[in-house]
């Protein structure tokens, strides 16, 4: 069992974000599923993809109404708003 376990530098690498991030979402309770033995943190695969799974992804999936329809007169990122006086 316990060759299937990841070491937070191995899930810190396999997420490619800093060890220090990876030991902040534990903190915050954000991040995967984690096992505590004695001092030692470690992964389950599973439970890594698992996690994975649950985050939201990004883009639209084919046949998905665009979320601006035509005539929105909300803002373009990035354009500056115009302050009537």
């Amino acid at each position: 069992m316990s060759d299937s376990l990841l070491t937070e530098t191995d899930v810190s690498k396999q997420l490619r974000v800093s060890l220090a991030c990876l030991r902040r979402w534990r903190l915050e309770r954000r991040g995967p599923v984690f096992v505590k033995i004695g001092q030692l943190v470690r992964y389950r695969p599973e439970d890594l993809e698992s996690w994975l799974q649950t985050l939201p992804t990004g883009g639209l999936s084919p046949g998905a109404p665009n979320r601006r329809q035509p005539g929105d007169e909300s803002q373009t990122p990035g354009t500056p708003r115009r302050v009537l006086a």
